[in-house]
């Protein structure tokens, strides 16, 4: 197949794009910087120069393609305070490209997450989530992105949604995990909030690429996957990992004053959404084999080096 793939050069499109090539696909990545096209030709893809604001051109790759993989979000934008203003972008991307595959029966692979999802129980692939802002739902704001994905097999288009896990980890990860080290550091004590019963979903980055190479080559239209390897991992074991390897105590944080202590990250950090995988399992036989999250952080790579600065 010859997929286009928007967030190639990013942490888990990096890892999708020689997840593909090494499966004997064509890869043509959307890469807006000459950094990126230089990360995109080293691991032998094509380049499209673009962003996600130029329409005409993505619905042409998209058109030229066998096979789409929508991975970019205008994520700067969204932590600057536009977080409306980028989901809007996102809709009209996702809009552009079932424009162009409509009637193929071509896949389109859409980036979604798992953040919100079923809070305080355990998600699983068949729930779904109203449309529009939900209280207490950090996750809500895409979720109409996934609705709208999930409608285009209607059109025609073999569609699905890949809910990502909140931590996709690995080596070289600057997300969530890597922010709790940092904050760790800078604290001088390794926190968690109230009993650190709250849990979180996880997922290797490389168990997460090889799940988005079986949505593109066999997921039926109108699938909702999930790429967790860990269902749920409670936070205050995560804690406990990075008080050993930094040598620091682990302490609780009262919810009153885990803003002061995690900043904007507290809200996500107190948000319980334990999300199973087995019907994505069972429906492509993804089965995650890199390490778990703690097993992950028992490596010892991310206490390496500072992780930010």
């Amino acid at each position: 197949m010859r997929v286009f793939v928007t967030g190639a050069s990013g942490w888990i499109g990096s890892a999708v794009v020689p997840e593909l090539i090494g499966a004997g696909h064509q890869v043509v990545g959307l890469a807006r910087s000459d950094a990126s096209a230089a990360a995109l030709t080293a691991a032998g893809a094509e380049v499209q120069r673009g962003t996600l604001d130029d329409l005409d051109s993505l619905r042409s790759a998209a058109a030229a393609s066998d096979g789409v993989i929508h991975l970019a979000f205008k994520h700067d934008v969204a932590f600057s305070g536009g977080f409306e203003e980028a989901i809007e972008a996102d809709r009209l991307v996702v809009e552009t490209f079932g424009d162009a595959l409509a009637g193929s029966g071509r896949p389109l692979v859409v980036a979604a997450g798992t953040l919100g999802l079923a809070p305080g129980r355990v998600g699983t692939e068949e729930d779904r989530v109203p449309d529009g802002q939900t209280p207490g739902n950090p996750g809500a704001g895409r979720h109409a992105i996934t609705q709208l994905t999930l409608s285009l097999a209607s059109r025609d288009v073999r569609s699905s949604i890949v809910r990502f896990a909140p931590t996709v980890h690995g080596e070289g990860d600057r997300g969530f995990i890597a922010m709790l080290v940092d904050i760790a550091r800078t604290r001088g004590v390794s926190g968690y909030i109230g009993d650190g019963s709250h849990r979180w979903p996880a997922v290797h980055r490389f168990d997460a690429a090889h799940l988005i190479r079986l949505a593109v080559e066999k997921a039926p239209a109108g699938s909702a996957l999930h790429a967790t390897a860990d269902d749920g991992v409670q936070i205050r074991a995560v804690a406990e990992v990075i008080g050993r390897h930094l040598d620091l105590p682990v302490v609780s944080v009262s919810p009153e004053e885990s803003a002061e202590h995690f900043g904007w990250l507290a809200g996500t950090l107190a948000f319980d959404g334990p999300v199973s995988s087995v019907l994505t399992r069972e429906l492509l036989g993804w089965q995650p084999t890199h390490p778990g999250l703690i097993d992950d952080l028992d490596k010892g790579h991310y206490f390496r080096t500072p992780t930010t600065g």
